[in-house]
């Protein structure tokens, strides 16, 4: 069993900036990619941001520039900074892990999500 525990998300005038945090735990042998993605009202969720645990990223469009994500490999965490906040990004944001379990396993796990909400 692994879990996935979100934090950060919140009200934020636009221009802001917030960092979302995401904490593996459980039955962990490694964690591949890592990686942040958002649904908003009335849209399929879409990709943020991955990282693979060699440190390569890979964002949307829509964010490359004012989003960085990073990871810490011993703490089993993945974080997102977002700086130059736009109404847009208003979302719930999931966190999503490729976990490799000690008994080997193969599980693609989900956060339960955090709001992100961007607005004067």
């Amino acid at each position: 069993q692994v879990q996935l525990v979100e934090s950060g998300g919140g009200l934020v005038q636009p221009g802001g900036s917030l960092r979302l945090s995401c904490a593996a735990s459980g039955s962990i042998f490694s964690i591949n990619r890592m990686g942040w993605y958002r649904q908003a009202p009335g849209k399929q969720r879409e990709l943020v941001a991955v990282i693979t645990s060699g440190g390569s990223t890979n964002y949307a469009g829509s964010v490359k520039g004012r989003f960085t994500i990073s990871r810490d490999n011993a703490k089993n965490t993945v974080y997102l900074q977002m700086n130059s906040l736009k109404p847009e990004d208003t979302a719930v944001y999931y966190c999503n892990a490729q976990v490799v379990t000690r008994i080997y396993t193969y599980l693609e796990v989900w956060g339960q999500g955090t709001l992100v909400t961007v607005s004067s």
